[in-house]
């Protein structure tokens, strides 16, 4: 009898249910793990470019799958193009830059104040003596770093090759995105409302929006603006190519703290190739105005958006 009203009792048969829905829950979120990176990438890549595709759909008449085409295109376009050029370009300019630099480091006179550095002075005494010994010293170090660490460097190849398929999911995400991008936002409100009531979710979409558009825009303006500072910078000291190599700062300024790794490697050059002047202003600008800048930008285009 007992087992009999337990197996009718409602809050079993609600606990049964949510258990079996929370393992559903675990499970579905081990499979889609992989994707989830790419699909949200997706879903901001759209909700940010959402104006131009409702113009686009207008110039095609009406037709969502052709424009969601197109703007597929164009985005995968303005992403990968910019790095295969970047990547075209380092590999070019590697070499000759190298071999204009290798005579003046077989010269470098390392100042007291670097020899003095504790653990690293005597190590970087050490590179510059056995490389004004032997200039050829420096492939061989290059070759054995790299057949030493192989299992780094597929570590890294590795890496870039994940990359590379959750870049394609995003842009496979991407179209559907905005093919039926309203609707599933419809669907999710209507989920939302469920839960928050109307006129709350309706608050905090809008308040998430307008934040990831201002996070988006605040991150590719301090990206130009220090893509245009560092332009000035290298073409005042005299930088060859301050043009792309303008550009190249702006793409880097897209990453997180490699920005001044493409001023300093300037300024490094300048040095090297004795216009210490020049060296030294560009890196006191690069300290000051081009790494800056962001801390600038970046804060003011967020807070104008979502009030903080």
């Amino acid at each position: 009898m007992m087992l009999e009203d337990l197996a009718e009792a409602k809050w079993l048969r609600a606990l049964i249910v949510a258990f079996s829905l929370i393992v559903l829950v675990l499970l579905a979120f081990q499979v889609l793990q992989p994707f989830l990176v790419p699909v949200v990438w997706a879903v901001i890549l759209a909700y940010v470019t959402w104006p131009m595709h409702e113009r686009v759909v207008l110039l095609c008449r009406g037709h969502r799958e052709l424009a969601a085409l197109i703007m597929t295109l164009a985005l995968s376009a303005a992403i990968i193009l910019p790095i295969v050029w970047l990547i075209i370009l380092v590999q070019a300019e590697a070499l000759p830059i190298y071999r204009e630099l290798a005579p003046l480091l077989a010269k470098v006179e390392l100042p007291d104040s670097i020899k003095q550095i504790p653990l690293l002075g005597p190590r970087l005494v050490e590179i510059v003596e056995q490389f004004q010994r032997d200039p050829s010293s420096i492939d061989t170090a290059i070759r054995d770093f790299f057949s030493q660490s192989s299992g780094e460097v597929s570590a890294v190849v590795g890496g870039v090759g994940r990359n590379i398929i959750k870049l394609g999911l995003a842009m496979f995400s991407l179209f559907f995105m905005y093919r039926d991008g309203e609707h599933v936002a419809a669907q999710v409100e209507r989920m939302l409302q469920q839960f928050f009531g109307k006129v709350r979710v309706s608050h905090y979409l809008d308040a998430i929006g307008s934040t990831v558009k201002a996070v988006v825009y605040g991150l590719v303006l301090a990206a130009l603006a220090q893509g245009t500072l560092a332009g000035i910078g290298y073409a005042v000291a005299g930088v060859p190519a301050p043009i792309i190599f303008g550009i190249m700062t702006f793409l880097a300024g897209l990453i997180p703290f490699v920005v001044p790794f493409m001023w300093t490697g300037a300024s490094i050059y300048l040095f090297l190739t004795g216009n210490t002047v020049e060296a030294i202003g560009l890196a006191i600008w690069g300290a000051t105005a081009v790494s800056w800048i962001d801390h600038i930008v970046r804060p003011l285009v967020i807070s104008g958006a979502t009030r903080i």
